[in-house]
């Protein structure tokens, strides 16, 4: 057995990397002190070109992972393409540094147009504020967001992908389906005659997506994201390969769950805005969340930042629906029912 075999297989040991189909290599890149803890990114192997799926953050640990994966794997990365599902960090972050001259990165227009443009953080911080999100952890709470510490680095030159288009990888044949909600420009693969799903953030198995505000052109992600699952409800997949833990087998009895989950949340925040008006921060505080930390006083900065913006995203679904009406008190939004 040589050295590249003896690397796969600890790295198989170590789970990973793991062939979760013919020539379809799943890897899981590690996101240290994130509550995610790591992310499926997919290699695809082909003798024409290969095809890396999402990439980790753009951190020493996930590079090293990723690269460690790609050496043992013999992947040359002068003849491999990048699918970025979407614009988060934990997926898009390493594909400047790994992509080479004769790389395409794949990203839709609304989020590649995000990753590469300026004053979202910015953007971002009044939207907060104006949310409730308090003054004197404000800026703290950009420092300490992922996203923010781990992105790329300098312009991402993409090809835009839109609904329909085809990659294709050795004998797969992908179509992208848009599936907006987790991001505006959330993109999925589809292989129809081989009923396989590469869900990104859209559909997870062993935790919810975070359906929140990503962006100040976010309208109203968790309508939107309804109805990209039902988009994809009556598709006809065997396997789900999500972007972060457990491979699907159900994706109809997955979209069901993720639906009541949503469902739940919206009653949680109806009920806490009974005969009350409160903003986006302090329902985020009276929210419950899957968290093993005692209050919300001790809630990481970072996670009230993404605790807040879920939040907003369940208010704007029950302002749309007429639940609920929004208010402004001494410039700060509230929502009342």
């Amino acid at each position: 057995m040589n050295d590249k075999n003896l690397e796969l297989n600890e790295l198989m040991d170590k789970n990973r990397v793991e062939e979760v189909l013919p020539a379809i290599f799943k890897i899981s890149v590690p996101l240290p002190k994130n509550p995610l803890k790591a992310i499926n990114s997919y290699i695809l192997k082909s003798n024409d070109r290969n095809l890396i799926i999402d990439t980790g953050f753009n951190r020493k640990e996930c590079k090293e992972t990723l690269q460690t994966a790609i050496d043992t794997l013999n992947i040359d990365l002068n003849i491999t393409d990048f699918f970025i599902t979407h614009m988060h960090a934990d997926h898009s972050g390493l594909a400047n540094e790994l992509s080479t001259p004769a790389s395409k990165i794949y990203i839709s227009n609304p989020d590649g147009e995000i990753i590469n443009g300026k004053g979202l953080w910015s953007k971002l911080l009044a939207m907060a504020q104006a949310n409730g999100f308090p003054k004197e952890i404000l800026r703290a709470g950009i420092q300490k967001h992922p996203g923010y510490k781990y992105g790329h680095m300098g312009h991402i030159d993409y090809t835009p992908i839109k609904e329909n288009d085809i990659i294709r990888i050795g004998s797969y044949k992908f179509s992208c389906i848009a599936t907006p909600g987790h991001t505006r420009g959330h993109m999925c693969l589809y292989e129809r005659d081989k009923e396989i799903f590469i869900s990104g953030d859209h559909i997870l198995g062993d935790i919810t997506p975070n359906i929140a505000i990503n962006t100040d052109k976010d309208k109203n992600p968790l309508k939107d994201y309804y109805n990209s699952l039902d988009k994809v409800f009556d598709y006809n997949i065997k396997i789900v390969l999500p972007g972060h833990r457990s491979i699907i087998d159900d994706h109809k009895k997955r979209i069901c769950e993720l639906k009541t989950h949503h469902k739940t949340r919206l009653e949680e925040v109806t009920h806490i805005l009974t005969n009350n008006s409160h903003n986006a921060y302090i329902v985020a505080a009276k929210m419950r969340w899957d968290i093993k930390i005692e209050g919300w006083e001790h809630f990481p900065i970072a996670q009230k930042w993404f605790a807040t913006f879920e939040a907003l995203a369940h208010l704007r679904y029950l302002e749309e629906e007429g639940i609920l009406k929004k208010i402004t008190k001494n410039g700060i939004i509230e929502y009342i029912n």
